[in-house]
Formats: structure tokens, C-alpha cells, sequence
């Protein structure tokens, strides 16, 4: 269920929130069990048979934390515990998620013949299974965040507002306000007030960027393109912003709807697009699962802690390959985070970022521009047609009417769109945000936006989730 559609907002979350704040008030277990219900619903409405692979994820963690508790004094048998249990995450992931990639792979390089496997991909199964990873491996760490109500650890997996597209949440970040939370009005409107903005950010600039975007890239083939070198690079800025407002939308949503029911989840995105450097871009962009890889990943193999230069690049070496490959099975993917992995390194050990100056932020949307065009394309040989023909080689001319009438038709949604990639309207509502005229011109701006999305969303407009396929 997508949240900007017809169904979710005039119809499920309007029932959600009366039977929760009128029939359950002041219940703070049917409160509970009534989330995880309909949490459950959310997702068995979009993939009605893998709503029971999520439950299985919710018992498998259950128990792995009831016997994490019960041999607390047995530090070899947690290991084998939390050892197994990721295993066990790791095959079901590797499964609905690899699975076709690596048969795929098999039959190209030893030219073998296995049967597609045709596996489906469960809609956010990267998000819940690290979620759940997370849970076991700070209960092998922390005793006291062990939690023996299965209603809780199920509400923490299923929660609908991150369930499909993150963030990703740790327990210990809402462990005791799933019991112990107090709704307020104050929560509520900032839940709105957020979701709305996210709502904006996803139908009315997403949306039109992808829509070029799209245009741009399905005109990309593996042998050569029919683009031109501007509509090229057009594309590639189109979908620069298409992503961050796709994904930073649907997390200002996902923040919100946890807010309107008392949860408060942490930041996932903090102005990414004015880095300086490849490193600050990922300390601001996706938060939630690079911290989780510096958590579970880095820091595990021993950080920036070790005694090698060759270890740290090791290091760093598994982060990026594991965060490509976690975004999808496609060597792409793998390339995308590869491309990261050495600009890391460059900058770690050669401050290419601080050699630049005033070029850094130039050089760090340049290198974002580079690798989302991986990202999006369909295989390898698409992604370097395309970055060819945005230096000329194989592009169909400089410019062409089709790039003018795109750029004149969509101007407006990149002047704001552009715009809203700087912090310019939060530096201004600090300061203005105690004004009446301020804050009823806020109040009939955020009305606006919800209603001009409304409306794109009875359009049946483009509207996807570029994160759900991950």
C-alpha cells in the first residue's frame, strides 16, 4: 500500500487513527496489539503471502532473544545463537533477493543452463531483515533490551509507517515507547505537518523529475542511445533529484505517521546535496543504514581502529561492496558501490576533498551524478552508454526540441526542487517561526501542498517508490 495513494489516506489511516485515539484510549496493550494488526494488513495488502515470511522473521528473533537471555552467562553459546540467527536472515534475504541474480551469473559465466528460478522480491524484506538483525545482535550486547512480549517484537518488525522503505529503526531507539510512549497533541500536528511535507516532496517533485527522468533513460539501450548530450545530462539531474526526494519523502512520511502515534524515529536524510565530500554525503544521506553498517559491519571488523593501512581499506572494502549489494542484485549495484569505496579511500589517504577547495561540493554532486546513473540503468553496458554519451560519444547531437520543451515544461519543479535541496526555508522558519502572519502563511502552505497533491494523486499520475525494490 503506498502511502500517497487514494486507499491509505482517505481510507486506512483515517480508520487507524479513530479506532486508536477514540476507541482505545488510554489502552496501552490493545493500543499495541491494534498496530500490530493492522501493520500486518499494510503489507498483506500489497504481498498477501510474504506477510507470512515477515511473521516467521518476528518468531525466529522472538525466540533467538528469549535464548540470549536464558544463557546470558554462556558467552560461546550467545555467539552460536546470534551466529545462526544471522544465518538464518542472511539465507532468507540471500534467497528472495540473490537467488535469480546468482543462477543468472552461473549460466552466463560457465555457460550452464539452470532453470530461472523466478523468485518474487517481498516488498521491503532488505529493511525488516536488517531491523531484526539489528535486534538480536544488541541483545547479544545489551541483556537488559531483551524483550519477552512477542506482541512487542512484532510491532517493532511490522510497524507500517518504516516497514516497506525504512528508516531502518533500532529497538533500543523506541523499545520504551512501545509501552511506554504518551501520544500528544503537540506529536500529532508535527506528524501531520511532517507527513505533508513528505507527501509534497514524493507526488509533486519525485514524481515529475522521475517522469524525465524515465524519458531520458529508457532512450539509453546497451549498443548506443537516441539521447542527446544535454537531454543526457538533464536526465541524470532529473534523476539526481527524483531519488533524493522519492526516498527523503517517503522517510519524512514514515517519521510522521511514527509521530502521530507517539514513536519517535531518528532522521534519515540531512541535506545530503551540499556535501563537501563523499564522506559527509553518506554521513547525511540513507542515515539509518550507514550507521547500521558502521554498527554492524565496520566497527565489528575493527573500524579505523586497526593497525594496517591494508586492513582499514579491507574495512571500508566490505562496507561499500555489502551496501551495493544491498540495494539490489545487479552488478550495477555492485560497481555503484565500489565507485564509493575507492573515493573513500582517496579521500581518506589523499584528502582529494580538501586538495579541491571550493571545488569539493562540484566534485561530490559530480561523482553523485556519476554513480545514480549506475544505479538507474538496467545493466553495466546501459550505465556506460549512458555516461559516454553525456561526454558526446554515441549521443545523437548536442541539443534537440525534445530537451527544450522538456526543460521549459518542467523549469518551475527544478528551480524548487534545486531550491529545497538547501536548508534556505528551515534556516527561515527559525527565525520567523514566532511571527502570526509566519505561521498562518506555514498553515495555508502546508493546506496547499496537501491539496495540490491530492490532486495529482486522483490524476493517476506517475507514482512509484524507487526504494520499495529494495
Amino acid at each position: 500500500m503506498l502511502f500517497p495513494s487514494e486507499v491509505f489516506i482517505f481510507l486506512f489511516l483515517p480508520i487507524v487513527v479513530l479506532v486508536y485515539y477514540l476507541l482505545l484510549r488510554n489502552k496501552k496493550l490493545a493500543k499495541n496489539v491494534f498496530l500490530l494488526i493492522v501493520s500486518l494488513l499494510f503489507y498483506a495488502y500489497g504481498e498477501p503471502v510474504y506477510v507470512f515470511l515477515m511473521m516467521l522473521v518476528i518468531i525466529i528473533h522472538y525466540f533467538s532473544g528469549i535464548l540470549l537471555k536464558k544463557h546470558s552467562r554462556e558467552d560461546s553459546k550467545k555467539k552460536l545463537i546470534v551466529f545462526l540467527t544471522i544465518c538464518i536472515d542472511i539465507l532468507i534475504l540471500g534467497y528472495f533477493k540473490y537467488a535469480n541474480f546468482i543462477v543468472d551469473n552461473i549460466n552466463t559465466i560457465f555457460h550452464a543452463n539452470i532453470p530461472d528460478l523466478n523468485v518474487a522480491l517481498p516488498i521491503g524484506i532488505s529493511f525488516f531483515t536488517f531491523q531484526a538483525i539489528s535486534y538480536v545482535v544488541d541483545v547479544y550486547r545489551d541483556k537488559e533490551i531483551t524483550q519477552t512480549n512477542l506482541l512487542n517484537i512484532g510491532l517493532y518488525i511490522s510497524f507500517f509507517p518504516q516497514l516497506i522503505a525504512g528508516p531502518i529503526i533500532r529497538y533500543k531507539t523506541i523499545a520504551k515507547e512501545i509501552n511506554e510512549r504518551k501520544e500528544t497533541w503537540k506529536d500529532f500536528s508535527l506528524g501531520i505537518n511532517r507527513f505533508i511535507i513528505g507527501l509534497g516532496k514524493k507526488v509533486l517533485l519525485a514524481n515529475q523529475f522521475g517522469v524525465v527522468a524515465d524519458a531520458v533513460f529508457n532512450g539509453v539501450a546497451p549498443d548506443g542511445n537516441t539521447n542527446t548530450v544535454l537531454f543526457l545530462w538533464l536526465g541524470a539531474i532529473s534523476y539526481t533529484l527524483q531519488i533524493f526526494f522519492d526516498f527523503a519523502g517517503y522517510s519524512d512520511m514514515a517519521i510522521g505517521l511514527g509521530r502521530m502515534f507517539g514513536f519517535h524515529f531518528d532522521e534519515n536524510f540531512n541535506y545530503p546535496y551540499i556535501s563537501k565530500s563523499i564522506g559527509e554525503f553518506w554521513r547525511r544521506w540513507h542515515i539509518s543504514l550507514q550507521t547500521w553498517f558502521r554498527d554492524y559491519v565496520y566497527i565489528p571488523l575493527g573500524g579505523s581502529r586497526v593497525k594496517s593501512r591494508s586492513r582499514l581499506i579491507f574495512n571500508i572494502f566490505v562496507v561499500w561492496f555489502l551496501t551495493g549489494l544491498w540495494h539490489g542484485a545487479n552488478w550495477t549495484f555492485i560497481v555503484w558501490g565500489m565507485m564509493y569505496f575507492v573515493l573513500l579511500v582517496l579521500e581518506r589517504f589523499c584528502h582529494i576533498d580538501q586538495k579541491l577547495g571550493k571545488y569539493n561540493h562540484l566534485y561530490v554532486l559530480f561523482f553523485v551524478m556519476i554513480g545514480w546513473a549506475f544505479f538507474r540503468s538496467e545493466s553495466l553496458s546501459q550505465a556506460l552508454s549512458y555516461l559516454a554519451g553525456m561526454i558526446g560519444i554515441g549521443a545523437q547531437g548536442f541539443v534537440d526540441g525534445g530537451t527544450i520543451e522538456y526543460l521549459q515544461r518542467y523549469l518551475i519543479y527544478y528551480i524548487i526542487g534545486i531550491l529545497c535541496c538547501f536548508p534556505y526555508l528551515k534556516r527561515a522558519d527559525k527565525v520567523l517561526n514566532k511571527s502570526l502572519v509566519y505561521n498562518l502563511i506555514y498553515i495555508g502552505g502546508m493546506i496547499a501542498i496537501f491539496l495540490v497533491s491530492i490532486m495529482f494523486i486522483f490524476s493517476n499520475a506517475y507514482n512509484p517508490f524507487i526504494y520499495f525494490n529494495f
